[in-house]
């Protein structure tokens, strides 16, 4: 298990200048890492998620130990790789001491050595104490390369590899040495849209046949949905919202993570009424109902996040006393192969709406748009 408690990191900003008698320049300090209290079970795919700048990157090398944090604690099943104490000293073991696997963006492979040379220099460079036998380097190595399915490929330079090829020679090396916890740091991020998504479940495989506790750095929010036991979402140092994936596309607690994982319609509104998970929401077009579990009182100012997928349009009414429906005029629409994007004018809102192939109406078309209460959530205004 991995264990980060209050995490601070922060480095030099921009000098400023203080008014007075005497003119001086101070340096503010920006946090990087802000406080971060995490935990990581055994056998998780863990993803820090977040936009540039925001601190995941900061919090991944602290761990791996190529950042100092300012202080807090970080401990991998029981052993102290970083704490601080009340007088500021630390404990604070070496990148190379502790055991880590990790897996750069930029691959980092070792362009004069082959295949097999590439993974097996972590296990020949080992502590005497620790190494193993020439024949021991030979079986694990061999292994590893089968399971990457690089097996054929052991004698070839690794510079004649494909990009593919190369992001799991990567991945092999950072795992012969079977570490406690493998660091991923955007590691599909140079591959083009097709090998990503074909990696992306190759990795996911991987990581679960082999049981590997696994921390993944990226901004991809859909590769963070696909590949991810738990999602943290960071934004300036801090998390601000930690859960099971699904969990958070479909219940965000912010403005910020609903926009920042997938699309969403935001329609700002008043809660008029509550009854125990269900609230009644007043906006500029109409009452909408929706389940949700916010604490959030009556007369509270809310936005009520809508995903383009939970939107059902059709040309003709209900009728009756039919719940969140809404009428409006469609302004244009997009093929996009596996689904029809429609933008649909509702009184002085546009909501973008996700269907299937088959429904495909034009543009000037009146339709009716029925939102399910329970695919809406609720967002405080911050």
């Amino acid at each position: 298990m991995l264990t980060i408690d209050h995490l601070v990191k922060s480095f030099d900003g921009e000098r400023r200048r203080r008014r007075g008698k005497q003119s001086e320049a101070s340096v503010a300090r920006v946090f990087a890492v802000n406080d971060v209290s995490l935990e990581v079970n055994d056998g998780e795919l863990f993803t820090l998620l977040g936009p540039s700048g925001c601190g995941k990157t900061t919090t991944l090398r602290s761990i791996a130990g190529l950042e100092r944090p300012d202080s807090g604690a970080i401990t991998v099943d029981d052993r102290v790789f970083f704490q601080t104490n009340d007088r500021g000293r630390a404990v604070n073991v070496p990148a190379n001491q502790r055991g880590l696997g990790m897996v750069f963006q930029s691959y980092a492979i070792w362009p004069h050595m082959s295949v097999f040379d590439n993974v097996a220099f972590p296990l020949q460079v080992r502590p005497r104490s620790k190494r193993l036998s020439k024949r021991e380097i030979g079986e694990r190595v061999g292994k590893v390369l089968e399971t990457m399915e690089l097996g054929k490929m052991a004698d070839r330079q690794a510079t004649k590899l494909s990009g593919g090829q190369q992001q799991r020679l990567a991945l092999a090396r950072a795992i012969v040495i079977e570490p406690s916890l493998l660091l991923l740091d955007e590691p599909l991020s140079n591959l083009d849209a097709k090998l990503r998504e074909s990696l992306r479940y190759e990795l996911k495989r991987l990581q679960r046949e082999l049981g590997i506790t696994s921390v993944y750095v990226t901004h991809d929010q859909i590769e963070a949905l696909a590949l991810s036991t738990h999602i943290a979402v960071m934004s300036a140092g801090n998390v601000v919202q930690l859960g099971r994936p699904r969990d958070i596309y479909q219940n965000p607690n912010s403005r910020f993570v609903a926009e920042f994982i997938g699309t969403s319609n935001f329609i700002p509104g008043i809660v008029r009424s509550r009854d125990g998970d269900r609230h009644t929401v007043e906006t500029t077009d109409g009452r909408l109902a929706l389940d949700s579990t916010a604490t959030l009182p009556v007369g509270a100012e809310v936005v009520v996040s809508i995903r383009p997928e939970a939107v059902e349009i059709s040309r003709t009414s209900r009728g009756g006393e039919v719940v969140n429906e809404w009428s409006g005029k469609v302004l244009t629409r997009a093929f996009l192969g596996d689904s029809v994007d429609h933008v649909i004018g509702v009184g002085k809102n546009e909501l973008r709406t996700r269907n299937n192939p088959e429904t495909s109406i034009e543009p000037g078309t009146t339709v009716y748009l029925r939102l399910d209460p329970g695919k809406l959530a609720l967002v405080p205004v911050s």
